[in-house]
């Protein structure tokens, strides 16, 4: 099993109403990758969606993926394409969820933005992970 560090919260800097399938797409024909960005991904709806074991090593921060668990809610742009916290409240939820039973089984891994690693250049996920979930 891998050592996890770090829960990294993302947004698909996307539409909500992005389809799961056409973020998959873009990742095999756009990016190549082998491997989703995500382990975890969530509708607007609260649908938490496992793209990737937790075991394998997903795209989600480049050059620091071996000892991450990255999970995204499907938004995090308004309607000029500009970033914003627009999570639902089932988004806002399910991720609270996903987060303690994650912290369950990795007690000592860090919940936090993809924008608060150092080099990081990116809004995601559009709010303060580290301080909206530091009682997790």
């Amino acid at each position: 099993m891998r050592t996890i560090t770090h829960l990294v919260v993302h947004c698909s800097a996307t539409p909500q109403e992005t389809t799961v399938e056409s973020i998959k797409n873009y990742w095999r024909t756009v990016r190549k990758w082998q491997f989703p960005g995500y382990h975890f991904i969530i509708k607007a709806n609260g649908e938490i969606v496992q793209l990737l074991d937790i075991s394998l090593k997903s795209n989600g921060v480049e050059g620091r993926n071996s000892t991450l668990i990255n999970i995204c809610y499907i938004g995090g742009i308004d309607s000029n394409g500009k970033p914003a916290d627009n999570r639902t409240t089932f988004q806002r939820y399910a991720l609270v969820k996903l987060l303690r039973e994650l912290k369950e089984r990795f007690p000592t891994a860090i919940i936090q933005g993809h924008r608060d690693f150092p080099g990081v250049k990116k809004d995601c996920p559009c709010f303060n992970a580290k301080t909206e979930y530091s009682i997790l």
